[in-house]
């Protein structure tokens, strides 16, 4: 495909990518809106918590371990080939998904689907990154962030409308059609792109990043479930986990061709973006996972009510998302990002006014700031990432936005899925005190648990349902507060150390390099 083609058809394999995107990132906000379904004995799989947070962990941990090597290979093989074999696997683990008999089926069936996403993800933004000259890029990249943003909020709706007719095992069956209409597609428009000098791979790197984050994510989730972070199978993997991402981080910045290059972190540009990805999404990943348990337990909406609400998020991303590479050329990345991220944090507080009867509009009108404040973080937070590499790196910036998202997303519903757990059950071991033993140690272990045992013991057990609407509020309470807190850590970052205007300035003020040989290209 030459060159002229490809300009041509620019915004047609935008739009192409952007199917692929949002069917690897609506899987995680679709899944949520069923877990209620899955935790139910009857017409789920009867999931406890622990596997629900690993249902989602398994595919955001093998995704975020394996994104920086798909960007390595897709750079080196052709990013076309990896996207589309990516998106093979996908389907086809997303069939395992929507008939696995076990949670443990599912969790490992996930776990693939991860593999599937992470060989996608970087080929979409690095395609991207080669297809759209500098002067159009950052317009293409909002609108690439806005579909990430459209996905987390459509997913919940598409989900609900699926439950409403058919088996939970619909969230995953629904991937296939749609992905074989966009493979079609992408066989006759995307072009070919390689890097023409790639490095090689690196099996060491990739083997610790997945299992510091693995054995991390035990720990915390291990610790939330047991009420007892102490204990030597809790603090242990938490240790180890640590330990071994420090070791990865040693032996990726001595490494000739590191899979995750520490040393990109010297530019601010790139240092400072990735921080307020990470931990915006860590902050709003978390919230996300137990809104539905609120939406759905709590208040008793069904998975297509609970979807509905969450539509103010994608309308604030649909407005929001193409006009933020306007407001950079305005105001800077620097003041955009800062005000998104203290508008996520204002959401996040927001939630402090969401109680057991609250007006559901005061929830939708938290998700439309939090939608908004994501919004004016994910574009200009990925361009300055993508400014800061040339364009036959585009795979490898392209991996770190993407894994910093990842492990965000990971480490968010972990350890505030946890802080949820545990505040539950402190607040409700009182009234759990009175039931008989396996009673109690099966309600504690969730609020969906604790109606199920509720209504298996008739006019006795209604009396439980009170006071675990109430503990699950003030858990979410109290979970939105350290989202919160975290969220505006990510805007004091970005306020002392990304550029500012004039500094993040040259890379547009700056004469366009010279085009790659057309064969690097396409």
């Amino acid at each position: 495909m030459d060159p002229q083609t490809i300009h041509r058809r620019r915004w047609p394999i935008l739009g192409v990518l952007t199917v692929g995107l949002l069917v690897v990132v609506l899987d995680n906000t679709i899944l949520n809106v069923a877990l209620k379904t899955i935790a139910d004995p009857d017409e789920g799989l009867g999931a406890t918590q622990s596997q629900l947070e690993w249902s989602i962990n398994s595919y955001t941990l093998v995704f975020a371990g394996l994104l920086f090597t798909f960007g390595v290979i897709g750079d080196r093989i052709g990013r076309k080939r990896v996207l589309i074999g990516g998106m093979a696997v996908f389907a086809v683990a997303s069939l395992l998904s929507a008939y696995a008999q076990t949670p443990d089926q599912l969790i490992w069936a996930r776990a693939l689907m991860g593999l599937g996403g992470a060989a996608v993800m970087p080929q979409t933004l690095s395609i991207i990154t080669n297809v759209f000259e500098p002067a159009e890029r950052a317009r293409a990249i909002g609108i690439w962030a806005g579909a990430v943003g459209l996905a987390v909020a459509i997913g919940p709706v598409t989900g609900g409308l699926l439950l409403a007719h058919f088996w939970w095992g619909s969230v995953f069956l629904i991937n296939v059609p749609v992905i074989a209409a966009g493979v079609v597609a992408m066989v006759f428009l995307v072009p070919e792109s390689r890097n023409p000098s790639p490095g090689r791979l690196d099996p060491v790197g990739v083997l610790l990043s997945i299992v510091g984050l693995i054995v991390l994510s035990y720990g915390i989730i291990q610790g939330g479930e047991k009420g007892a972070w102490l204990e030597f199978g809790v603090l242990g993997p938490i240790v180890a986990g640590l330990a071994v991402l420090a070791l990865f981080v040693w032996h990726e910045a001595r490494a000739d061709q590191p899979a995750f290059d520490v040393r990109l972190f010297r530019d601010p540009r790139m240092s400072a973006a990735v921080a307020s990805i990470a931990l915006c999404f860590f902050a709003a990943a978390g919230v996300f996972f137990f809104s539905n348990f609120y939406m759905q337990s709590v208040r008793g909406l069904s998975p297509l009510q609970s979807g509905a609400m969450v539509l103010p998020f994608a309308a604030a991303q649909l407005v929001f998302s193409p006009r933020s590479a306007a407001m950079v050329r305005r105001f800077g990345a620097k003041a955009v990002c800062t005000v998104g991220l203290l508008l996520v944090t204002a959401a996040l507080v927001g939630y402090q006014f969401v109680g057991t009867d609250t007006p559901l509009w005061v929830l939708g009108l938290v998700f439309f700031v939090q939608g908004t404040g994501m919004a004016n973080v994910m574009p200009p937070a990925t361009e300055s990432v993508m400014s800061a590499l040339p364009r036959e790196k585009a795979g490898a910036g392209s991996a770190v936005n993407n894994v910093a998202r990842q492990v965000a997303v990971a480490m968010g519903v972990a350890v505030l899925g946890s802080v949820v757990a545990q505040v539950y059950r402190d607040d409700l071991r009182g009234d759990l005190a009175a039931l008989p033993a396996g009673a109690r140690e099966a309600a504690g272990q969730s609020i969906e648990s604790t109606h199920a045992v509720a209504g298996r013991m008739g006019p006795a057990g209604q009396a439980l349902i009170d006071p675990a609407n109430a503990a699950f509020v003030h858990a979410m309470h109290t979970a939105a507060i350290a989202a919160a807190v975290i969220a505006f850590l990510g805007a004091m970052v970005v306020l002392k150390w990304m550029p500012g205007r004039d500094a993040s300035a040259p890379p547009a003020a700056l004469p366009e390099p010279e085009r790659e040989p057309e064969d690097a290209r396409v």
